[in-house]
């Protein structure tokens, strides 16, 4: 999360905790299945900014922007989420498999491709890392030479893998309300610039995935003042190398969820398709870890 953010937060939700209100939606109906607080009495527990969830709705990955990546398993009634349990959490490795510490250990996005590796994008050094498992080391993927002109905490905040295998990142921030921001496909062992996602308002991208569908889903926020967080997710066909059919499935009011940042799409044993989120408490006493997921009616 970007800094500057995190004490705007610290400012106003010390003094005004948002109240929920329902949220406003365009294009399919979505339904919101449940809505978890998530706690765990380790010191390292928190900070989640990335999620996987596995085919099946019932294990997850979920990595920290302080560098720990956490196992853990949903329990369901009726599908719906009772309690989040936590099965292992551990730091990230670097290549050496040491812990990462300090800024580069500021892990944003995770994707997690169909055989099992994991890929982590990182936005205070601007990277992308890759892992045979979670306890595994770290291996470097090339850098796109736009990446070192990043913006620092505000760089690499969300990643997607498609069927294929190929990688998509974008920064948190374009430069300009009126400017969209880029994404990056990563295939073939080159980053190439790909296609722009338009930007609508002051809303700004925290989480991406491909959906079983073959759409590609993002996942944004804005934090609007005393009343706390707005969320919006839209949807994109890939037209010809290019994203179109923008959808927006859920535009949250302020301070109907937290800090949501990590985004994964899924489809449960219905055939309906599921998009579970998860969010970055900043490590402060007065917001919360929390899961939320919806249901996709088509």
């Amino acid at each position: 999360m970007h800094k500057r953010l995190a004490v705007a937060l610290t400012l106003f939700l010390a003094v005004c905790p948002a109240a929920a209100v329902g949220p406003a939606t365009s294009g399919p109906r979505v339904e919101l299945m449940s809505q978890t607080v998530w706690r765990d009495g380790d010191a390292r527990f928190g900070g989640f900014s990335g999620l996987h969830v596995y085919p099946g709705g019932l294990r997850f990955l979920a990595i920290s922007d302080r560098g720990s990546i956490a196992e853990g398993h949903f329990l369901r009634a009726g599908g719906r989420i009772s309690r989040v349990a936590l099965d292992r959490l551990q730091p990230l490795n670097d290549p050496d498999k040491r812990p990462v510490a300090g800024g580069a250990g500021d892990a944003e996005g995770l994707a997690v491709r169909s055989d099992g590796r994991i890929f982590v994008s990182f936005e205070g050094q601007h990277r992308v890392w890759t892992y045979t498992s979670p306890s595994g080391e770290a291996a470097w993927l090339p850098r796109h030479e736009d990446f070192r002109r990043m913006q620092n905490n505000s760089s690499l905040e969300a990643l997607a893998v498609d069927a294929a295998g190929a990688l998509y990142t974008l920064p948190e921030r374009s430069g300009r309300l009126d400017r969209p921001f880029p994404v990056y496909r990563y295939r073939k062992g080159t980053w190439r610039r790909a296609f722009s996602v338009p930007r609508h308002g002051p809303h700004l991208p925290v989480g991406a995935d491909i959906g079983p569908d073959g759409k590609f889903y993002l996942l944004e926020r804005n934090l609007s003042g005393l009343l706390g967080f707005e969320t919006r997710l839209r949807r994109f066909t890939f037209r010809g190398g290019q994203l179109g059919d923008e959808e927006i499935l859920l535009a949250t009011r302020s301070g109907t969820h937290d800090n949501l940042e990590g985004l994964s799409v899924w489809r449960d044993g219905d055939g309906n398709l599921r998009f579970t989120m998860i969010s970055d408490d900043n490590f402060k006493l007065f917001q919360r870890t929390e899961v939320v997921e919806y249901r996709i009616h088509e």
